[in-house]
């Protein structure tokens, strides 16, 4: 998916708990709000964009979030990307309901489909175009992002798909799409320790998981209210947790099923330049990626298969683009 973002945007931000109060630093979680973005051009479609923002750039190494739908694709909400580039990152698309084609420049050709995450590594360079199939009526999902750490930031093009088995813990109905949690393993390979699981919580639910202190964690609310930790979000909010925290306590406050999506790794500690579709540590990496885009250069490769043209970059802001890293934990 591209991001057609170019300048980072302050989001709000706060910590909530029943009490009104923070808690201790292992139980704490800080509410993360949403901005609707639109998504490539005229016909766009808007997304729900809670990563990055100004008070936090990762989670782990998560370092984008677009939340979106449910849309009626009959009233022209379909999802049309044109080839595009990407560097120094994974791509991780996961769908509640809809299907889309992707195709990529290592010759991909593959639908994305509910329950089935599918991962894209453009290290040095990779293209590929997103577009929801004829089949889809409602489109509805989740694009995330994962910035790779310097010594494998210009890695060779990979993609894997990945089907994760249901399992159930205390009324949630847990997909573990990435790393471990509630006796699951992920067997998909990333370049740093993540977690990133679908956690579906029957109306009524509690549920305890524990996790890696080490981690830190953000929950998306997707439907429902869902008490993570004892703070209330509300559909389209991110609950953030930082390390420290040894269990996580979720429980639906909805009569109906909650869905959510729990994300978490190390905290990363490289400063990095995110800007468009490409992810660098200087202004001088960007300068280059995009120079080597709009030039057709091989670093990317060709898209085939795609009956359009593919994307041209924006401009480069009239400034220095300079790292960003998380403020300083407390």
């Amino acid at each position: 998916m591209s991001n057609v973002e170019t300048e980072p945007v302050e989001l709000k931000c706060g910590a909530r708990t029943d009490a009104g109060e923070p808690t201790d630093t292992a139980s704490r979680v800080d509410v993360l709000a949403a901005r609707d973005v639109p998504l490539g051009g005229p016909r766009a479609m808007r997304v729900r964009r809670t990563l990055p923002q100004r008070a936090r750039t990762l989670i782990g190494a998560w370092c984008f979030a677009d939340h979106y739908g449910p849309v009626e694709v009959a009233t022209g909400h379909s999802m049309d990307v044109a080839p595009h580039p990407h560097t120094g990152l994974q791509t991780v698309s996961w769908l509640f309901s809809g299907e889309i084609e992707h195709r990529d420049s290592l010759g991909t050709h593959a639908l994305i489909r509910p329950g089935e995450m599918n991962l894209m590594t453009g290290g040095h360079g990779i293209a590929h175009s997103e577009v929801s199939t004829p089949a889809t009526t409602v489109l509805h999902g989740v694009q995330l992002w994962v910035a790779l750490p310097g010594e494998h930031r210009s890695t060779e093009r990979d993609f894997q798909h990945h089907v994760p088995e249901s399992v159930r813990v205390d009324g949630a109905e847990i997909r573990v799409f990435l790393g471990e949690l509630a006796g699951t393993v992920s067997p998909v390979r990333t370049f740093t320790p993540l977690l990133g699981a679908e956690i579906v919580l029957a109306p009524g639910a509690s549920v305890g998981l524990t996790v890696d202190t080490a981690f830190e964690h953000g929950l998306l609310v997707d439907s429902g209210d869902v008490r993570l930790s004892g703070t209330l979000l509300r559909p389209a909010e991110l609950g953030y947790v930082p390390t420290g925290a040894a269990a996580l306590t979720l429980v639906n406050e909805s009569q109906d099923p909650a869905r959510t999506v729990l994300l978490g790794g190390p905290p990363f500690e490289e400063e990095i330049i995110m800007w468009w579709n490409f992810i660098g540590r200087s202004h001088e990496d960007i300068v280059r990626a995009r120079a080597d885009w709009e030039a057709s250069s091989d670093r990317f490769g060709q898209v085939e298969g795609y009956p359009g043209s593919r994307l041209p970059a924006p401009a480069l802001p009239n400034a220095v683009l300079t790292p960003r890293r998380n403020p300083p934990r407390g």
